[in-house]
């Protein structure tokens, strides 16, 4: 079960914390996170970390820099070193991080299972399948480089990963919860906050469900079928330059020609399409199919597990079901204005005042009981305090 709980675009900033302030940092997210499991539980604090403005809060009380990239693997990397040495009072186990040490999320996750005697089946198919979502399934032009997973004894977990755009300069954060869905592709969104929008193919949009079953249907017939409709739809014109899909440089399944405006007799499809069927390569999407042929998956959720099968061929895929079915693919960016707690402008609703207050009610606990040095708790309280005082005026400017 799902629950894809947000995303936040944050500018990317170069820097680190220094060591003074990161060692610090993991004593005070040890002492918090203690805290929120002593009052709470430890889905609770999954609850939190999956909520984008909580976790931004979190990042502030921390003392690091309150909105750029680094919150996102500094807080999560703190928040794992401080939980280390309790993982085990606490019942609640950190895996994962940045760049190389995301990749090593499955070994971790396997090593922590066998220790606790946990199946640990569901979770690395949920660590799994939530980085394949946001790379695959909803292209917004973000490169994932970051996965924490974070789990408990009931096998409940969160996730908290982010990805990079190198045209636009900016990160964004996904957050998962696995509470409430079934699946992870029919809308996981619940509460996203993002300023930075884009082009996007999103293939999890409600709005989609006949275009995964579409999909789902041409991935699992005959290849040479699918591939034929795709050479009789495609116009090329000799010594046409191609240049690479969006930032993806690799060559692959597809690539972009140059715009279909200039160039006469090139098929030219609505503009919410960021691909072309003259940019598909057969001969690349024939080996996908062939694979995906043999392996026959049941539901669209099955192909976007299967390997090799990424976003180059969910495009492609979508782009052939619209040729034949007349079903468009959705270009609507997931990321939108939607706070767990409102937005200070309103949208999509006046700050919620008691939810907040609880956030911060507990937080407040926290470093009230917190065994740290006094002087690391009257600044944590001090900028909490601040954080409270802004949030009270931009719910006020609104009212």
């Amino acid at each position: 079960m799902s629950r894809h709980t947000g995303f936040a675009n944050l500018p990317l900033h170069s820097g680190r914390a220094p060591a003074w302030l990161f060692s610090r940092m993991t004593r005070l997210a040890r002492e918090v996170a203690t805290h929120i499991v002593t009052d709470r539980g430890p889905e609770e604090l999954l609850r939190r970390l999956s909520d984008p403005f909580w976790f931004q809060a979190f990042g502030c009380v921390l003392g690091f820099d309150w909105h750029s990239s680094g919150v996102t693997t500094t807080v999560t990397g703190a928040l794992k070193e401080g939980l280390r040495a309790i993982e085990h009072e606490l019942g609640v186990f950190a895996q994962g991080g940045k760049g190389a040490t995301s990749r090593k999320t499955p070994t971790e996750i396997l090593d922590r299972c066998e220790r606790l005697a946990v199946e640990p089946g569901p979770l690395l198919y949920a660590s799994r399948m939530a980085a394949k979502v946001d790379s695959a399934a909803v292209q917004d032009g973000y490169q994932l480089y970051h996965h924490a997973f974070f789990f408990t004894r009931a096998g409940h977990w969160c996730v908290v990963q982010q990805g990079m755009s190198d045209r636009t300069r900016t990160a964004r954060r996904y957050h998962w919860l696995s509470e409430a869905l079934t699946n992870f592709v029919n809308e996981p969104h619940q509460a996203i906050c993002s300023d930075v929008r884009g082009e996007t193919l999103n293939l999890v949009a409600e709005e989609h469900d006949t275009l995964r079953q579409t999909s789902l249907e041409l991935a699992t017939r005959s290849p040479q079928m699918v591939i034929d409709i795709v050479r009789r739809h495609q116009t090329t014109v000799p010594g046409t330059p191609r240049l690479p899909f969006d930032e993806e440089t690799k060559p692959g399944l597809v690539s972009r020609a140059v715009p279909a405006e200039v160039k006469p007799g090139f098929l030219a499809l609505p503009k919410r399409h960021a691909l072309l069927l003259q940019d598909i390569d057969p001969q690349h999407l024939q080996s996908v199919l062939l694979s995906t042929y043999d392996r026959a998956p049941h539901d669209f959720e099955s192909l976007l597990g299967l390997d090799g099968v990424g976003g180059r061929t969910l495009r492609a895929l979508a782009l052939v079901s619209e040729v034949i079915y007349g079903t468009p693919a959705s270009t609507r960016d997931p990321a939108r204005f939607a706070f767990a707690h409102g937005g200070k402008d309103g949208t999509p609703f006046p700050v919620d005042r008691a939810t907040y207050d609880r956030t911060i009610d507990t937080l407040h606990a926290a470093m009230a009981q917190a065994r740290v040095d006094r002087s690391d708790k009257i600044d944590a309280l001090r900028r909490l305090a601040r954080f409270a005082r802004s949030a009270q005026q931009a719910a006020d400017s609104v009212q």
